[in-house]
């Protein structure tokens, strides 16, 4: 996974030097294909010219704040933050006057393309600007503070043993000790509520800038981003989450019962959510840190790829060209030399780092780039394989205009990465050398989906729920003096879990997820768990695969790459249900697959929770 989240790679180009070109695909129904043979009201542009114009300034506008905020994440300090919030303000002002100009062309009849551009355009930033340059430069300062105030937060346990992200995740992984858990899990949230008095300033600004473009509040400009009117998108959101509550809810109480064997019913009761610090994961979003204390047959099927990569005496660059060569087998070239020089692959001993994983096109061409403090564990393997989903995603539009350099939607962009582990299957990680061979039988093949099924399945609700809260925020349906108790009550009303110990408003749990703070939206990764299915099904099909779904590897399938190159090549230059269609024949979003590919475990899951009491 993504060092914090569920594969969550951040596309920080998308929140940050690209917030321009990787736009979120927002067309509706086209109007009629004429172009417009009418100059503006000023500056005496058609709206093809005025296109062309943006699409040429933003590609040298990101050349140039590109690389400051990558010099920030990789090199934080008062004067690298400094010099991201000018690149950021910059980049907002160059918004807000792109934005203005454009709304000469409302209700003018336009070609598709122009008209699809200029959309893109009006929602090609997560984080809309006041047009007043004082409250601009406001907001650019904030949001560059609050992502290095996280990127640099540690929890300090005494005067000489602080411990920064990266060591309380190993710990919440690692550690069975209760109270260590209890420790840890609230240190963290000490160490970043801090950041809740800058975060309601900047639901104020962006609400603002939001409004200035039409919007209500920018939870309706980011629904707004997906082909639809914004209350059927959130509509959609709940109707994908119907599909597959099921499945969770067999999983959750199934591994409820089993830590309640493990730490007794005392700290985990029979009935009711889970408490929220025992589930192997600083935020319970994913749970395959615990697999051993919920394994359903005890030593079937064990795959230990992290005590492999250690023996075989793996490192960032051995695991990252592994990556690659996977993306090469579907017939995909190379990476250019420059990733190689300039990713940074290893955490630095010398300097405060955002280590979260993230993926960078710099100059919308060839110079792209992946950030990850890179660990010899089967997650950082994993990760590195749905990074170099972005990365590839991004060399195959990169002759797009680059308002159409984005995926079709942002669940694309994630799901892709997503797709590829899914075929990561026992063969696949034999052929590297990692795994023996694996045991053929129903044992086998439960014990190994329970294994992904504690990511891919128990990572759903929480990939609804975030901005499920922040809508609410942005709205003001959930207001300041009720962020953290709305916070609680969505994670138990979705998850099923609640906090360890009593929280109140002078905390702010939120903000100890980067997304918040790095104001990145977070649907995408609920829609790429749903897309990476549906993907994976359909380039399972077109490989020509037999046999149950989770039995597939498109390793070494040049026929299902090329399936998969056609949809990365269209980027966000059409709608995304033609993108869609385009990989799996159909223009709807579809978790029926997940319930296909997790079908004998949850067969098993059904039996084996006969007489317990499930749900919260």
């Amino acid at each position: 996974m993504m060092i914090t989240t569920a594969r969550t790679s951040l596309v920080l180009a998308v929140a940050l030097a690209l917030a321009l070109a990787l736009a979120l695909s927002a067309c509706g129904q086209d109007p009629a294909a004429q172009s417009d043979p009418r100059p503006a009201a000023a500056g005496g542009e058609t709206a093809q010219q005025f296109v062309a114009r943006i699409n040429r300034e933003i590609a040298a506008l990101n050349r140039e704040t590109g690389k400051a905020f990558w010099v920030q994440a990789t090199y934080i300090t008062p004067d690298t933050n400094f010099l991201a919030a000018q690149a950021s303000e910059k980049t907002l002002a160059f918004n807000s006057r792109a934005v203005g100009e454009s709304t000469r062309y409302l209700g003018r009849e336009l070609d598709p393309d122009t008209e699809r551009q200029l959309k893109l355009l009006r929602l090609g930033t997560s984080m809309p600007a006041p047009d007043d340059p004082e409250k601009r430069a406001e907001l650019a300062t904030i949001s560059t503070n609050m992502e290095g105030h996280y990127g640099s937060a540690k929890y300090c346990r005494g005067a000489n043993d602080c411990i920064a992200e990266t060591d309380i995740i190993r710990i919440m992984a690692n550690s069975r000790d209760y109270d260590e858990l209890l420790d840890v899990w609230t240190g963290w949230r000490g160490a970043t509520k801090e950041l809740k008095s800058d975060y309601v300033r900047f639901v104020e600004l962006v609400n603002e800038g939001a409004t200035e473009l039409g919007f209500d509040d920018l939870g309706q400009m980011w629904k707004s981003g997906y082909d639809m009117p914004p209350e059927a998108f959130e509509a959609e959101t709940d109707r994908l989450w119907q599909q597959v509550k099921p499945l969770y809810d067999e999983l959750h109480c199934y591994v409820r019962d089993r830590l309640a064997d493990h730490y007794g019913e005392d700290k985990v009761p029979r009935a009711g959510p889970i408490p929220a610090h025992l589930l192997g994961n600083v935020w319970a979003q994913e749970w395959a840190n615990v697999y051993e204390l919920v394994e359903p047959y005890e030593g079937v099927a064990q795959l230990d790829v992290t005590g492999a990569l250690e023996e075989q005496g793996w490192d960032a660059v051995k695991m990252t060209r592994t990556a690659q060569n996977f993306f090469v087998s579907l017939g995909m070239p190379e990476l250019p030399d420059t990733f190689w020089e300039r990713s940074l692959l290893t955490k630095p001993r010398d300097r405060d780092v955002v280590c979260h994983a993230s993926a960078w096109p710099l100059d919308g061409g060839d110079d792209v780039r992946i950030k990850q403090c890179v660990e010899p564990t089967s997650e950082h393997l994993t990760t590195l394989h749905h990074e170099l989903g972005h990365i590839y995603y991004y060399l195959k539009y990169k002759d797009l205009p680059p308002l159409y350099k984005a995926g079709a939607h942002d669940g694309f962009h994630e799901g892709v990465g997503d797709t590829l582990e899914l075929s990561m299957t026992p063969g696949y990680l034999r052929e590297l050398g990692l795994v023996g061979d694996i045991e053929q039988s129903p044992e086998a093949t439960v014990n190994l989906q329970m294994r992904l099924a504690l990511d891919k399945v128990g990572f759903l609700p929480f990939g609804k729920l975030i901005d499920q809260w922040r809508w609410d925020v942005f709205s003001g349906k959930t207001t300041p003096e009720n962020y953290n108790a709305a916070w609680w009550e969505l994670r138990e009303r979705y998850q099923g879990v609640a906090p360890p110990v009593e929280r109140s408003e002078a905390d702010f749990d939120p903000g100890a997820k980067f997304h918040i703070p790095g104001n990145t939206p977070y649907t995408r990764y609920f829609l790429a768990r749903i897309l990476q299915f549906q993907f994976h099904r359909a380039l399972c099909e077109a490989a020509g695969h037999e046999g149950p779904l989770h039995e597939c590897s498109i390793y070494a399938n040049e026929a299902a790459g090329e399936r998969l190159v056609a949809m990365l090549k269209l980027g966000a230059s059409k709608p995304w249900p033609d993108a869609l269609e385009l990989i799996t024949g159909s223009r709807e979003m579809d978790a029926s697959a997940i319930l296909d590919y997790f079908q004998p475990l949850r067969n098993w899951l059904e039996k084996e929770n006969q007489g317990k009491t499930c749900g919260w």
